[in-house]
């Protein structure tokens, strides 16, 4: 009986060992463990001082077993430039069968395989963005007036402390809203409770220890585990918003970009093997509200806590700021380019934010090479995007916050060619054009009419952010006083 016992295992051990071996001239990495891998070398709560060790024992180029599943992982600019940019194309795909694909059904654009659905999906929603304001007036418009209801709110709290983190989520969610659905939503909104609600615990999953476990151990995909909630979260979401278009919708008159794209479900309607389903449009929302919602907010938090710790700073953004916006209603755009402290203060909080840590994680298309090493297709790729926001000789002050990271000599904004907080190459992040509109816009509108202060009663600020899908800050207060409008 012993011995029918332990053959088995014997042979299962051994073929496990076998498939587990690194090919030759893969990346290193730290001995595998049957079945496991290397998941006992990683914190399955907070991975990422993990990662900055093994990179100080294997180098910029690195490889780890995610159960059975080899990963490579990527560090410093030579490397990441390599990979994303110098050889996109065959770096650009992404890996099909993690757990973040699963609850998204393997539709819309962020988790998109590298071919032909991704590439006209891409395009379509570029165009469409474009289409809708992005890069012209009306799309400064609809952040200023959104950001309106951030002043309204902070107006209500001045002399006292407020907690911003639900307000600048659903400032960030608004702006997106706008877009995709042509409307904005109070904030006391059920519908954007629910949403938000989803995004958090969505986000919260998807890179905390049981998608690493999910991921790591097929075998327990099936079992009733906390990551079952973010299939219903996904079901929840954007059900009754595309039933409420399709029931409104005047065809060939598009109101916003789930119109547009119902449009273009219908050109296409004759076409064989035609990309466009209305359960792709639902991801692809998915996509671009959470592309466009939690990153931004979370950009935000950091900046005014910075903000607000370094008074110094602060200060000095609001001098450059009354200087330039003298005698003018409102802040544009434009303005950034008169505003090199500022400019450089928001891209110093984007590199300390490090909002992505790991981007999102790429995939071989075809055999290739890396700095030397040979990375066979379907290899699963994690860029380390903090290995390059701090990284050693890339920067002035790679480890603390100043804004002299992007100023010259001369006192001009410059940006570093490690600057890469939403990736590289062709699959960076689609929203950045927004993103910075709004980080520019929102930050320098509330800083010109207030002054953001650490209560003296909250202790010492903890910059630590807590994991996710996205880095955010920990909970905080501020405090609000009104400026004299200079």
């Amino acid at each position: 009986m012993l011995v029918t016992i332990l053959l088995p295992l014997c042979v299962f051990f051994i073929f496990f060992n076998f498939m587990c071996r690194r090919p030759k001239n893969f990346p290193p990495g730290p001995t595998i463990v049957p079945v496991l891998g290397n998941i006992l070398s990683l914190s399955l709560e907070n991975p990422l001082q993990d990662f900055e060790r093994l990179r100080k024992a294997y180098g910029n180029v690195y490889s780890l077993y995610l159960g059975p599943r080899p990963a490579v992982i990527v560090n410093g600019l030579q490397a990441m430039k390599e990979a994303l940019v110098t050889k996109a194309s065959d770096f650009a795909g992404r890996p099909q069968d993690l757990y973040v694909n699963d609850t998204t059904d393997r539709k819309g654009v962020i988790l998109a395989d590298y071919g032909p659905s991704w590439k006209e999906h891409r395009r379509f929603a570029l165009m469409t963005l474009r289409n809708f304001g992005l890069g012209k007036q009306s799309m400064e418009e609809r952040i200023l007036g959104e950001t309106e209801f951030i002043m309204n709110t902070l107006e209500k709290y001045i002399g006292s402390t407020l907690s911003p983190q639900l307000m600048f989520h659903n400032a960030s969610s608004n702006i997106i809203c706008q877009v995709l659905f042509g409307k904005r939503y109070d904030y006391n909104d059920e519908f954007i409770k629910v949403i938000v609600q989803c995004f958090t615990e969505n986000a919260k999953l998807a890179n905390g220890p049981w998608a690493m476990l999910y991921d790591s151990l097929p075998m327990i995909r099936c079992l009733p585990l906390p990551f079952m909630k973010s299939f219903e979260n996904v079901k929840v979401c954007f059900m009754s918003v595309l039933a409420e278009h399709k029931r409104t919708r005047v065809p060939g008159e598009p109101r916003d970009f789930l119109d547009c794209y119902l449009d273009e479900m219908d050109k296409r309607s004759g076409d064989d093997g035609c990309l466009f389903s209305e359960q792709q449009l639902s991801m692809y929302a998915l996509d671009l509200h959470f592309a466009g919602t939690d990153t931004t907010s979370n950009t935000l938090l950091t900046a005014f806590l910075y903000l607000m710790t370094h008074p110094d700073i602060q200060e000095h953004c609001q001098q450059e700021i009354d200087e330039v916006l003298k005698g003018k209603d409102k802040a544009c755009f434009d303005d950034r380019n008169n505003m090199p402290y500022v400019q450089a203060v928001i891209h110093e909080v984007q590199r300390i934010a490090n909002t992505v840590p790991l981007s999102v994680f790429h995939c071989t298309t075809k055999n290739t090479e890396l700095m030397g090493y040979s990375i066979p297709k379907g290899t699963m790729i994690i860029p380390n995007l903090t290995s390059v926001l701090h990284e050693e000789g890339q920067w002035k002050s790679p480890h603390k916050f100043n804004p002299e990271n992007f100023l010259n000599d001369q006192g001009d904004f410059v940006k570093p060619e490690a600057f890469m907080p939403f990736s590289a190459g062709p699959r960076m992040c689609l929203g950045e054009g927004l993103a910075r509109m709004e980080l520019f816009l929102i930050t320098v509108t509330l800083l010109r009419k207030f002054k953001f202060i650490w209560p003296e009663d909250a202790g010492e600020p903890d910059f630590t952010p807590v994991y996710g899908v996205t880095l955010t800050p920990k909970p905080y207060r501020m405090k609000i006083q009104l400026r004299a409008m200079h």
